[in-house]
């Protein structure tokens, strides 16, 4: 007698929250809402994170405001996300280097992006373009590996630094295919970009924005994009994965993150607003335009992705021997 009344009281009192639950994610946000970015003001993230908080402001009716946290390749602002209250109106756009990256690079890291975090949505994903200086004879991925193999570090490949995303992009190819091109780091993508222009250095995986008008020019030579999808912008460069890399996948991916313990109901809802943002043409037709493909995922889905990505680069940090400065 006693088990039965305990039982039924456990089963009023579940179906008792389920109406709690479901009012707590429609009744949100009625307040402010706080978007953390891991970069200072002015840069590339930046630039897309604020029509997308205009958007969701919009959608919402309740302000969105960003805030830049830069510095130490992001963790400052990723430590600050993880330890706001998990109310569901703080949330972080974090970006491939923080969500994936740094796990594999940094000793002591002072966030934990799987423990620490819900994972929302991923919101998009951008490709870098591997290009050439005229004087290395290679118009194709098969020729650069051709050429590598029997040249073994004597092809110069720039980046904006170790462990930057053209530095991972290289050493994967690296890692893939057996070939050993030598890095020359510098400090920031236009000094990299600024020397593969000069010839000081025959290949870099740049941003398309900033690379595709030297390409244009025929001062740089297109030889393959970096993610598994093609680029609007340069429908008739191909793939390194279909130019005889099967399984190279590489570029600069976004993805929003609430605290952890954020309610499930919180999370849906703000999974919801998001997606219905990066529906919305204008904000498609921008991101397009930036070099960027929207995308859109479930949360459990952008858990999953963060799992192997983060294998993935950790696997190429340690096969490299990549070291911060």
């Amino acid at each position: 007698m006693i088990y039965q009344t305990t039982c039924l009281y456990l089963l009023a009192a579940t179906l008792g929250a389920l109406p709690m639950a479901s009012a707590l994610g429609q009744s949100f946000p009625n307040k402010p809402m706080r978007l953390i970015l891991p970069y200072p003001p002015g840069g590339g993230s930046d630039t897309i994170a604020r029509p997308f908080a205009r958007k969701m402001a919009e959608n919402t009716g309740q302000q969105v405001v960003i805030d830049n946290r830069g510095g130490a390749g992001g963790n400052i602002g990723m430590e600050t996300a993880a330890r706001a209250a998990p109310d569901g109106y703080t949330f972080v756009m974090g970006l491939t280097a923080q969500l994936a990256v740094n796990p594999g690079l940094y000793q002591k890291l002072p966030y934990d992006p799987i423990r620490d975090f819900e994972p929302v949505t991923l919101l998009a994903n951008g490709a870098y373009l591997l290009v050439a200086h005229p004087s290395l004879p290679a118009g194709t991925m098969k020729d650069v590996i051709a050429i590598s193999k029997k040249r073994p570090n004597e092809i110069l490949y720039a980046s904006s630094g170790n462990g930057s995303g053209a530095h991972l992009a290289t050493e994967l190819l690296n890692t893939i295919t057996g070939i050993k091109l030598k890095h020359v780091p510098y400090k920031g993508g236009g000094p990299a970009l600024v020397d593969t222009l000069s010839g000081q250095t025959q290949l870099l995986f740049a941003t398309p924005i900033a690379s595709a008008g030297y390409v244009e020019a025929g001062r740089l030579r297109a030889i393959a994009v970096s993610t598994t999808k093609r680029i609007s912008s340069m429908p008739n460069v191909p793939t390194v994965a279909e130019s005889g890399v099967p399984g190279y996948d590489s570029g600069v991916w976004y993805g929003m993150l609430a605290p952890k313990g954020t309610p499930r109901e919180i999370v849906t809802r703000l999974n919801e607003e998001f997606r219905k943002v990066l529906n919305d043409p204008g904000i498609r037709n921008f991101l397009t335009k930036s070099g960027v493909d929207p995308e859109g995922s479930t949360p459990d889905e952008l858990g999953k992705y963060m799992r192997s990505e983060i294998a993935k680069w950790t696997k190429v940090i340690k096969t490299a021997n990549i070291t911060l400065d």
